[in-house]
């Protein structure tokens, strides 16, 4: 019986401090964003500068997921900031500042789209109806010329692949895979269910799968290339060889 204790005591004592660890560390997160916080609501610029530099690429992404236009999401990204240094009083902490962002980048991609097409809410759409970028790819090594048209080319297909889901399932895709956001956080981003999540994800996935499938047949034909300077290098190696030989 005592043994019993003593074995639970000693597993307890290293979860409860792993406990406090990860609750300290989360405290610790919050403290220094309030003090960035509270450095940007005096002007404080390298806050500033810290803030967007650590937020610019995810709010770059979800404006252009919506507006699929790089120039207007970038006024949006630029129009977001000044919006929020400058009611940064309005910002209570119930969310992580990313967050904030993210919401009113968001509305005011939403706003230009509604202004420039018919738009559809993102929450708003059935999922019956649901039935019916910028993405990095590894630098090619240099002097390798065709190799990296051939990335260029695959790159501009994804980024068209995408642009072409409809909106509810791109921003599901953006926040999920190109911004790697977890599930409950996409689905409070969006204002939708955990479970809309996942399916609006398996969804966009399917179809991307088919348009990319559509489109890098004809990219395909010029895969592995060898011509350009590779082929010249060869022509020139095999001259030389036969030249020493001969």
């Amino acid at each position: 019986m005592s043994r019993t204790t003593e074995n639970e005591q000693v597993i307890a004592m290293p979860r409860t401090a792993a406990g406090l660890s990860a609750g300290a560390k989360t405290r610790d997160v919050r403290t220094s964003e309030a003090e960035l916080i509270n450095r940007a609501r005096s002007r404080d610029e390298a806050a500033l500068r810290e803030i967007m530099q650590a937020n610019n690429r995810r709010l770059y992404r979800l404006a252009r997921g919506i507006l699929r236009s790089d120039s207007e999401a970038e006024d949006v990204v630029q129009e977001t900031y000044v919006r929020a240094f400058t009611h940064l009083d309005g910002f209570k902490g119930e969310s992580a500042l990313s967050t904030w962002l993210s919401r009113i980048a968001i509305n005011e991609a939403l706003g230009r789209a509604r202004s420039a097409r018919p738009h559809v809410e993102l929450g708003t759409v059935g999922e019956a109806a649901l039935a019916a970028q910028i993405i990095k790819f590894p630098v090619s090594p240099a002097g390798d010329p065709e190799r990296t048209m051939a990335q260029r080319e695959i790159q501009r297909v994804v980024e068209r692949a995408i642009d072409e889901l409809p909106e509810v399932f791109r921003m599901v895709f953006v926040a999920r895979v190109m911004e790697g956001m977890n599930i409950e956080e996409t689905a409070d981003l969006l204002g939708v269910k955990p479970e809309t999540v996942k399916t609006r994800l398996h969804r966009a996935r399917t179809m991307l799968r088919e348009i990319v499938e559509k489109e890098i047949g004809p990219v395909m034909m010029d895969a592995f290339p060898f011509a350009g300077w590779r082929c010249e290098r060869l022509t020139e190696a095999v001259l030389e060889r036969l030249g020493s030989g001969g």
